[in-house]
């Protein structure tokens, strides 16, 4: 990661197009490495990552956060090994699950949602219900399939990084849904 930052500097308005592509590269990898995906020692990204920024309309559709689950997944099967000491992966996504998911450790606040979630407990503590879905600001962008069909919440869907393949245990969100 070091590297990455030593051999790609911050752009000035001299830069050539080349250049700042390069520099785009370089920065995603950074992000993939040291927040969406990163190693036991955050300081390595896997170069395989950089194959996929060769393109980036073709980066754009591919699934980052399949990608981003699967890691985490992985590294938390890791981390219930005997005298293992660090986990990897997107802590944040980690603890901002654990705050909405397991009432005993948050705080709790009234503040609205913002971006990234985990922030929304950056305020004084007061009381907090989970209820997303009932918010008809959320409920506006979700299509109307996805309630009036509850058996589409069961679909169990394998997420694929490369060569760690784990399971999305889509049924560990039915009760958001009131199911």
């Amino acid at each position: 990661m070091g590297w990455l930052r030593d051999t790609f500097p911050k752009l000035d308005d001299e830069s050539t197009e080349l250049e700042r592509k390069r520099y785009a590269r370089a920065y995603i990898l950074e992000i993939i490495g040291g927040y969406l995906m990163p190693d036991l020692s955050r300081n390595l990204v896997h170069l395989g990552w950089l194959l996929k920024l060769i393109d980036f309309r073709a980066a754009g559709e591919l699934s980052w956060g399949s990608a981003v689950l699967a890691t985490l997944y992985r590294e938390m099967c890791g981390a219930t090994i005997l005298n293992k000491a660090k986990i990897g992966g997107c802590l944040s996504v980690l603890q901002s699950w654990t705050r909405y998911r397991l009432p005993f450790l948050r705080h709790r606040v009234n503040h609205p949602h913002t971006f990234p979630l985990i922030m929304r407990w950056n305020h004084s503590a007061s009381y907090f219900q989970w209820t997303p879905y009932e918010d008809p600001a959320i409920r506006a962008v979700i299509p109307d399939e996805f309630f009036q069909n509850p058996n589409i919440w069961h679909v169990k869907v394998p997420m694929v990084k490369y060569a760690i393949v784990e399971m999305h245990q889509s049924d560990r969100v039915l009760r958001q849904f009131g199911f």
